[in-house]
């Protein structure tokens, strides 16, 4: 990606992520006043996953915002990881809604409160379930045209609204219109249980990236696919990939013939890094050069032969 087209994609994303803010704020207002109104311990649990909707955007914006940001002398590998950090700030709120919302709800099965005006309930409902929709198409046409990780992220968290909309819909209507008195903080539990699965995922995916996880091993397949294909390379062995933020990281020890070079090694390394660049635009690549048979270690994981199955067949063309 040329600095002409950074620059040209960070707005769009950072625009998605502040229509997501604006839209979470006038969700959060709208929810809150039915959550008073009506007393559906469901609309509560709804209001509280706006509140973390909020949260979440607010995230979503820093860190798109902070993953724009070059690396610095401090942090040569950029600061994608600032971002899981957040998340898991995050998780913790998350849980601690889940807690209060599925306490609320159990409490209202030994002391129901008398929930009213199932038609204003519903009717915010079917609102926010139309203004969502339409901030899910708007991000949908950003992550189109900028392949934004973060904002996919967000548009996938945004989806369970909808689900918690009609949970909510459901609710009001069983509980007013078929007297089914028990419906409404069931509903409440059910979306404290969703809240706690959703912050189970956020914080599997942060402490990965903090972690320093590989990659999805299809991802690792196709990126080996590309490299070992190239011209005069012989061998790939200690190959390490690691996400951070929006960031990709790989680096590998590929070998060439004993007999090149440093020029011609060099030429080869660098023909492997243009392919690897035209394939896989947003990773960052390093390359350790090792004449073809070196051991660096004894250590199997670290030695472990990654070339793609087909390699071998080709290796006498070179």
């Amino acid at each position: 990606m040329t600095e002409t087209e950074r620059k040209r994609v960070i707005p769009l994303a950072t625009r998605a992520a502040i229509a997501s803010v604006t839209m979470a704020l006038f969700l959060l207002g709208l929810k809150g006043f039915a959550a008073w109104h009506t007393g559906s311990v469901a609309m509560l649990g709804s209001l509280a996953d706006t509140a973390l909707d909020l949260l979440a955007s607010l995230v979503t914006l820093y860190g798109v915002r902070l993953a724009a940001t070059p690396a610095d002398h401090d942090h040569r590998f950029g600061h994608g990881k600032a971002e899981a950090l957040a998340a898991l700030f995050q998780v913790m709120l998350i849980t601690a809604s889940a807690a209060g919302i599925a306490w609320r709800a159990i409490a209202a099965f030994g002391a129901p409160g008398e929930t009213q005006d199932v038609e204003f309930g519903i009717g915010v409902s079917v609102i926010a379930m139309i203004a969502t929709f339409a901030l899910l198409a708007y991000q949908k046409s950003i992550i189109n045209r900028t392949g934004s990780v973060a904002i996919r992220a967000d548009n996938v968290h945004y989806q369970s609204d909808l689900l918690l909309n009609l949970a909510v819909i459901v609710a009001m209507v069983l509980d007013q219109i078929f007297g089914i008195r028990g419906a409404d903080p069931v509903m409440g539990i059910l979306i404290a249980l969703w809240l706690g699965w959703g912050a189970f995922q956020a914080s599997s995916q942060a402490i990965d990236q903090l972690m320093d996880k590989e990659w999805p091993e299809e991802e690792r397949r196709a990126f080996l696919d590309v490299a070992a294909r190239q011209e005069g390379l012989r061998g790939i062995h200690d190959f390490r990939t690691r996400r951070s933020g929006s960031h990709d990281f790989a680096q590998f020890h590929m070998e060439v013939a004993r007999d090149m070079t440093v020029a011609d090694a060099h030429d080869v390394v660098e023909g492997v890094e243009r392919a690897l660049r035209q394939a896989f635009p947003k990773v960052e690549v390093l390359i350790h050069l090792d004449p073809e048979g070196h051991v660096d270690t004894d250590n199997p994981l670290v030695e472990a032969d990654v070339t793609p199955h087909w390699f071998g067949k080709r290796v006498g063309s070179y």
